[in-house]
């Protein structure tokens, strides 16, 4: 590769006391991306790539940040930081085998570009939803607080991604929490086609700090030694004294978003006046003009890295090409994950739902000791259901940690957390407020151990449903949203024993579990609940009656409606099932018991369209058909939102429509 030449450099370096071995170790880290990049486009252009983001022109932003952090930090990168892959001395034909979607990759062709991490280089990808790797990195960092590391997380975003909510709460968390972070902003002038005067109006995203009472500093992307010795001093201080740091870095976009928009966008002299800039050419002329870099030498690292490309490439191009395994495929969705059985004790005492959940965390907590619990007014105030009361007093702030109202930024910190080893409940108040933090659950949580092994060791406490006239807003029951999404458990007790063990289990489990709780039943559902910390395995249904006329099959708040009819209608024999975990869902129970008494009627509090009783009902039809003596029948709320007056919440629950329903189907 041959690099024009400039008279004189288009930029101003100050060594200050930087050594000659790093000085050239930072050229030779933003030659090599350089190399690989153009290598790269010719490949894309025979089609044995995809697709490329080029960072062509950004190459000392990712070295020098890359070079000033030390190689246990961890880094989150984006798409056009291929130097912080390469500085991390990641080999070469893993990241070609990445890119061509072969098993030598690190998402085993499940995914493609930099949309992975490797936790033996400390680094985490990005996601195409660009915002949320900002709330995981304070997650990270925060783990390095509470194991006392004195380590920083550095986190790249572009221009575009400060418009994200994600970046706003992020900023705000890091910044409440004292988390020591360097969030790096590259500004390359272009989200795609659109410029940065279509995208904020402050003159600096530096300026944008200041509303968090954070520190920002604007650098000049090019030079790599600004960004090398800025970021090295910073990183010395936040080691030392833990904050975040917003750093803007002024760059230029040289190539398209991607390779296939182009660049007709940008005006000719825009594109001329930032190539004179371009922060490898110029670096170069400095190091010639001061002698440090000489003819040998260069030519030496440039066989060097050509040869390091040419022999990986080959590697790549001869591994063969996946072979699709379905067991292997559906097996990779979680990690696994063995039960050991915890078993009750005979000492018992009467509680409520409510005592047993937060009995349950308490204990969880004393056996998992790192373990934190995040949400909004967890901590002084106990909880507005007052599940975490005095808990603070207990395990501290440290562990039990008030959040500021942005549920999606603290789902990703939850992330960052289990990146670092950390187990963590997030409190939404309201399952309804899910909605808030829906991107990083479905998007992240769901998708992380598939695409590159890494769990997502998250529970999400979900207080939801009707039947206390919250209206539309708090009383949903909306498990069908995670109960479709691949790689999330969901759990949903009816009783407080079960509640309990299922929460000791949920805790356990390393992977990602929406874990609901009825707040009808909070108070008014008690029973003898074990005393001890014990478990309960997920995908076991429990079968509370027996009968030969009917399978009664539901969940939550359906139980007990179930029971009061069956109660009342003593002459009904029927199987009830309260399934008590939906994903994993026990579906041998539900054949066994359908295939004895010939009639199945589904209960679900959600509306009825796209529930899980759909579902449901889908299963017994395809595995169960011969064996029915008439329609499977669900049952569920009417499709409206949750109204508030008594009367009308009374019309949209399903629970008079089921006793009418179940008589009906018995009657067939």
């Amino acid at each position: 590769m041959e690099l024009p030449q400039y008279p004189n450099t288009a930029l101003v370096y100050d060594r200050k006391k930087i050594a000659k071995k790093t000085l050239i170790d930072l050229y030779t880290n933003m030659l090599k991306p350089r190399m690989i990049e153009e290598k790269m486009l010719i490949l894309l252009r025979q089609g044995k790539i995809s697709k490329w983001f080029a960072g062509i022109g950004q190459e000392a932003i990712a070295v020098g940040v890359c070079m000033a952090l030390k190689d246990d930090e961890y880094i989150l990168p984006m798409h056009r930081n291929l130097g912080v892959f390469t500085t991390r001395n990641i080999p070469l034909h893993r990241l070609f085998s990445q890119w061509q979607g072969k098993a030598s990759g690190f998402t085993k062709g499940r995914d493609r570009s930099f949309h992975f991490g490797t936790q033996e280089f400390k680094i985490v990808g990005m996601i195409s939803h660009l915002g949320p790797q900002l709330g995981v990195a304070n997650g990270i960092a925060l783990a390095e607080l509470i194991k006392k590391t004195n380590k920083i997380t550095a986190v790249f975003t572009g221009e575009g991604g400060t418009s994200e909510g994600d970046f706003h709460e992020a900023l705000n968390v890091a910044a409440v929490w004292n988390l020591p972070v360097l969030f790096c902003v590259e500004n390359n002038g272009y989200g795609l086609s659109t410029p940065t005067s279509e995208q904020y109006k402050c003159e600096h995203i530096a300026d944008k700090a200041r509303g968090y009472g954070m520190e920002s500093v604007i650098i000049e992307g090019n030079n790599i030694l600004e960004v090398y010795e800025t970021v090295s001093r910073l990183a010395k201080e936040i080691r030392k004294k833990p904050r975040p740091v917003l750093l803007e870095f002024k760059t230029f976009r040289m190539r398209g978003h991607e390779e296939a928009s182009g660049t007709k966008y940008v005006p000719k002299a825009l594109m001329e006046k930032w190539a004179l800039k371009d922060p490898l050419v110029n670096y170069q002329a400095y190091l010639r003009e001061n002698e440090i870099l000489t003819e040998v030498i260069e030519l030496e690292i440039k066989e060097k890295i050509v040869h390091e490309i040419n022999a990986n490439l080959n590697i790549a191009f001869n591994e063969d090409l996946i072979v699709p395994d379905l067991t292997k495929e559906l097996n990779d969705v979680y990690k696994p994950f063995e039960y050991q059985e915890i078993k009750q004790s005979d000492k018992t005492k009467e509680l409520r739902l409510i005592d047993a959940i937060s009995e349950g965390l308490r204990q969880a907590m004393e056996v998992h000791e790192d373990m934190v619990i995040m949400g909004q007014d967890i901590a002084e105030y106990g909880g507005v259901f007052k599940i975490t009361e005095g808990f603070l007093e207990q395990f501290g702030h440290e562990r039990i940690r008030n959040t500021p109202i942005c549920e999606s930024g603290i789902i990703e910190a939850a992330m960052g957390l289990s990146i670092s080893g950390i187990k963590s409940i997030v409190e939404l108040q309201f399952s309804d407020f899910i909605t808030s933090g829906f991107n990083p659950v479905v998007n992240y949580l769901a998708k992380s151990h598939y695409r590159w092994s890494q769990e997502a060791d998250i529970v999400l406490r979900m207080p939801c449903g009707g039947g206390v006239a919250a209206g539309p807003f708090h009383s949903q029951t909306n498990e069908a949203w995670f109960t479709k999404t691949p790689g999330l458990k969901v759990v949903y007790p009816a009783f407080p024993a079960d509640a309990k063990g299922l929460l000791a289990m949920a805790i356990a489990d390393p992977n990602p579990v929406l874990f609901f709780e009825h707040k009808a039943l909070y108070r008014s559902i008690r029973e003898e609940v074990p005393e001890n910390y014990y478990n309960l395995p997920f995908g076991v249904a429990n079968v509370l009656r027996t009968g030969q006329q009917i399978s009664i099959i539901t969940y939550g708040a359906g139980v007990h409606w179930a029971l009061e009819v069956l109660d009342k209608h003593s002459e009904i024999q029927a199987d009830l099932i309260d399934l008590r975990t939906l994903q994993p869902l026990d579906t041998e129970t539900i054949y066994n018991s359908v295939r004895k008494t010939n009639r199945a009627i589904v209960l679900q509090e959600d509306t009825i369209f796209g529930g899980i009783a759909s579902d449901i009902s889908a299963l017994i039809m395809e595995n169960c058909f011969e064996d029915l003596d008439a329609p499977v029948k669900r049952i569920g709320s009417i499709e409206t939102p949750v109204p508030f007056a008594a009367q009308l919440e009374e019309q949209f629950l399903p629970k008079v429509r089921f006793e009418e329903a179940l008589l009906e189907l018995l009657r067939y």
